[in-house]
């Protein structure tokens, strides 16, 4: 193997980096500020879409697909989202390559500038809410409950991988509904949705609130989330869901007939999920031996490595293999047989610990003779020796607590990093000396928050949904404030 890792005492921000690629999830492309996705980090991608997806339909959602360029014209419909995405936008100005005389190559023809020019999507609001013009007509077409899996452009010069890059991949969701609150339902039950899988499937605990106004989504009413807590004592937002009002529909002209005969604009709703959740997945959990993934997104949930002297050996370890794997995937248990003689075990040991492979299986001649095998679980680091009779259910078992052990030290992580202040002082002491999540009374004003910003560089994640109604006052102005609400340094 090559030289360790960094560790995430010394350097957490080259250690996330490099624990990306030598555990070949992705690495830079040649395109500035992208980034290739590679096979094994596509394969847990596969599986948050998976897992996403079918947690769209149960809830009545269908998958659709819009145009990748969106004109110009549609972005300057809707003020605030022109304003909120105007400096992220890549621009197509022509569609043409010829020569170029000079031999160099080609060049932008300068004859094919195109009469409007194309944005690359930032989102697809806009080019989605001039689709449902001519879809809604009537109460009966309501709800339109749409999503896409797509790719997005948000110019960044200042790159991760996974977390921040120019071209990311992810879904966004686009419904209509007749009424506010049938919209806002929607809103609170896709942030649920996300909740669910962040919890139940990332095995990453995480806070439910509302974003302020100084951060909530360009273009809505309001911005519902998920936060979640790193090691490093940073935030990251994991997804987002957001109640449009008729901010697009007024914008686009999108007009339903009701019941009654009037005409009326519909509400809409948007919310997404992208890429950056293989960022809060790999930062969350993983140790400075390499990755540590939750079994249900785990793309290899057990590898077995045989170890043996001869070939009479390794044809009596395989016998006995097979029939561990049929009991394992009849199961529905993802299994990988390692018998590559190039590399010693010591080496495949190394590598699947790098790689995050929730469960080891070693098995040599003496462990066949005695009816055995060695179980190592990626988590802990812990080995055991336990018998082949029942190995399937045991491993079953195994893979659901280590499931749940990762929720449980994520969430102990989050709770001694949480922390409640009353003062300015206390408030920038914890900031520096040991970050997390910090509880503090606000004032509500969005200049208080600016300020906060600017002096701690701390932002408000989130006004929690089970904050609870207490009298205090804010922190930084000292005017009153009814509850605490999350700040933090983040992602």
């Amino acid at each position: 193997m090559s030289k360790a890792l960094p560790t995430r005492s010394e350097n957490y921000s080259e250690w996330y980096n490099e624990l990306v690629k030598r555990a070949d999830l992705a690495e830079n492309s040649a395109v500035r500020g992208c980034m290739v996705i590679k096979p094994y980090g596509y394969s847990i991608w596969e599986k948050m879409q998976r897992a996403l997806d079918d947690m769209f339909k149960e809830t009545g959602h269908q998958n659709a697909y819009f145009p990748l360029f969106i004109p110009k014209s549609y972005l300057s419909k809707e003020a605030s989202h022109v304003e909120g995405f105007a400096k992220e936008c890549a621009v197509v100005t022509h569609y043409r390559l010829k020569n170029d005389p000079n031999g160099k190559g080609v060049v932008v023809d300068p004859e094919a500038k195109l009469e409007e020019e194309l944005i690359v999507r930032p989102t697809s609001e806009t080019v989605i809410w001039s689709t449902y013009k001519n879809w809604i007509q009537s109460y009966r077409d309501l709800p339109l409950l749409i999503n896409q899996w797509a790719n997005v452009v948000r110019w960044e010069m200042r790159t991760r991988l996974f977390l921040r890059t120019a071209e990311f991949l992810w879904q966004e969701g686009h419904t209509a509904h007749s009424t506010a609150a049938e919209a806002i339902a929607e809103t609170k039950q896709m942030l649920e949705v996300y909740a669910t899988f962040a919890e139940e499937w990332m095995a990453l605990p995480v806070v439910k609130g509302v974003k302020t106004a100084n951060e909530r989504f360009a273009g809505a009413e309001d911005t519902y989330c998920i936060e979640a807590l790193m090691q490093d004592g940073k935030a990251l937002q994991a997804g987002t869901s957001h109640f449009l009002g008729q901010n697009f529909a007024t914008a686009f002209d999108v007009k339903f007939q009701d019941k009654e005969g009037k005409l009326e604009y519909v509400w809409g709703t948007s919310w997404g999920v992208s890429t950056r959740l293989m960022g809060a997945l790999i930062m969350a959990h993983s140790d400075d031996s390499g990755l540590v993934l939750p079994p249900k997104l785990a793309p290899i949930q057990v590898v077995i490595v045989p170890i043996y002297k001869n070939e009479e050996q390794l044809a009596a370890i395989t016998e006995k293999v097979d029939e561990i794997i049929k009991q394992l995937k009849k199961l529905g248990i993802s299994v990988k047989y390692d018998n590559n003689d190039a590399f010693k075990p010591g080496y495949k040991f190394a590598e699947y610990e790098l790689k995050g492979v929730p469960v080891r299986l070693a098995m040599g001649a003496r462990d066949l003779e005695n009816g055995t095998v060695e179980v190592a679980r990626r988590d802990t680091k812990t080995k055991e020796t336990v018998p082949l009779e029942g190995i399937a259910g045991f491993i079953s078992e195994l893979l659901d607590n280590i499931q749940e052990s990762i929720y449980n030290k994520a969430l102990a992580f989050r709770e001694e990093n949480t922390t409640t202040v009353n003062t300015f002082e206390e408030f920038n002491q914890v900031l520096d000396n040991k970050g997390g999540f910090i509880l503090a009374h606000w004032d509500g004003t969005s200049e208080t928050e600016e300020k906060i910003k600017e002096e701690t560089k701390a932002t408000i994640r989130c006004v929690p949904l089970n904050a609870t109604e207490e009298s205090g006052v804010c922190i930084y102005s000292g005017k009153p404030s009814t509850k605490r609400v999350v700040f933090a340094r983040a992602y």
